[in-house]
């Protein structure tokens, strides 16, 4: 445990919440969480699994009925056929991940991680007992993962690569062709497997265009963990459902451990999360829309701000903006800011805007923000980000 990092993004909502308790004025722009609502028949769903007894222990791997409105959703989205029994239900797509882990890693095996990286892959790595092998892509200016790194990365210990796209904290998206080079390399090594997690893939902009791996490379399909869920294309983060296809070995192992911690996810989300995978979607071309039109707005505004720049991304509802421009400036108080951290920090405390220090993704010298706020609140954030960014300019001169 000793070797485990608590979750970074959760420390600065804590702290966020912790001074906004205390009277401050914060805005925030940390949390990976819609501001939406869940859809109204989605949460009906919900209360109809209540009102209509639905309310026992289900099967560990998830409802029959769910697992095979995930199969559809796959078989009409990409052209993927899985079996129910190749698909497991767990408690968010976080412990999905996490059961995948623990039944393949022997102590000393490695995982690849291209980095930026969401802040659990690594730790949970580390938990199960393998090695992460971090891949620093930040310098691109794609921030992907390419196959000559892949290539370099790979070892006769290797167990898993970890792809994530669209990526948290980057946006970025791998398309067609990214695939078809990766799969090259996969293709040389046949002790490696991918754990690709798809968690927001309904939430890509145009011209971008999500592709996944198993379906470019169908010879691949028995090497490859596709995570998914509903937290956030379907506004359910505190429902906690989330699910993995693959092999049914793995789903097995998986489904073993899952017995033994958790046993399922909630009855009663299970059948909500039916509703938004079978149900009528169309909040979900809403959802992509307003998205679109905040990610818009913040990246404008970044890139008009004193040492601040930003790639616009191609999906999820963050951008990861540097400010390495920033590094080595004093604040009007004297305070050194020299690192990412430091930023983050003295933006909270004096300014009131919180975000996630870029280093939490292995991102040094960068800010992750989430456009999953309103508009007023992502413009009153940027309002006080450009105050803070010309004091540190001022004291600079």
């Amino acid at each position: 445990m000793q070797n485990v990092a608590p979750s970074a993004t959760k420390a600065m909502v804590a702290r966020t919440r912790a001074l906004e308790v205390e009277g401050h004025d914060i805005v925030a722009l940390t949390q990976g969480e819609p501001d939406f609502d869940t859809p109204v028949a989605i949460c009906e769903a919900g209360v109809a699994a209540i009102r209509g007894g639905r309310t026992r222990y289900t099967p560990v791997t998830g409802i029959l009925d769910l697992r095979e409105a995930i199969v559809g959703n796959l078989q009409t989205d990409h052209s993927l056929v899985y079996s129910p029994d190749e698909i497991i239900v767990g408690c968010g797509a976080k412990q999905v991940i996490t059961n995948a882990l623990l039944a393949t890693l022997d102590p000393g095996d490695e995982v690849i991680v291209p980095a930026p990286c969401w802040v659990t892959y690594p730790e949970v790595v580390k938990l199960a007992g393998g090695i992460p092998v971090i891949v620093d892509c930040l310098s691109s200016p794609t921030f992907k993962f390419t196959p000559e790194q892949f290539a370099r990365a790979v070892t006769p210990r290797t167990r898993w690569l970890v792809l994530n796209s669209p990526c948290n904290p980057t946006g970025a998206v791998y398309n067609q062709r990214d695939l078809v080079a990766l799969a090259e390399i996969l293709r040389m090594h046949p002790h490696v497997a991918v754990l690709c997690d798809e968690i927001y893939e309904k939430l890509v902009y145009q011209p971008a265009r999500f592709a996944s791996l198993a379906a470019i490379a169908p010879d691949l399909r028995d090497r490859i963990l596709i995570v998914n869920g509903v937290s956030k294309a379907h506004a359910m983060t505190g429902w906690r459902v989330g699910y993995g296809a693959g092999p049914v070995s793995l789903v097995k192992a998986m489904a073993t451990i899952q017995g033994q911690t958790t046993s399922h996810t909630s009855s009663i989300a299970q059948y909500a999360a039916l509703e938004a995978l079978a149900g009528n979607q169309s909040h979900l071309d809403v959802f992509r829309d307003t998205f679109r039109k905040r990610r818009d707005f913040i990246c404008d505004r970044l890139n008009q701000t004193e040492g601040l720049t930003c790639r616009v991304p191609d999906g999820t509802f963050y951008v990861l903006a540097s400010c390495s421009a920033l590094l080595g400036r004093r604040t009007s108080d004297g305070m050194a800011i020299d690192s990412d951290i430091d930023f983050a920090t003295w933006l909270l405390e004096s300014f009131g805007v919180a975000v996630v220090p870029g280093a939490s993704f292995l991102a040094p010298g960068h800010i992750r923000l989430s456009y999953a706020a309103s508009k007023d609140e992502i413009t009153r954030a940027c309002d006080r980000l450009q105050a803070a960014c010309e004091t540190l300019a001022v004291e600079a001169a």
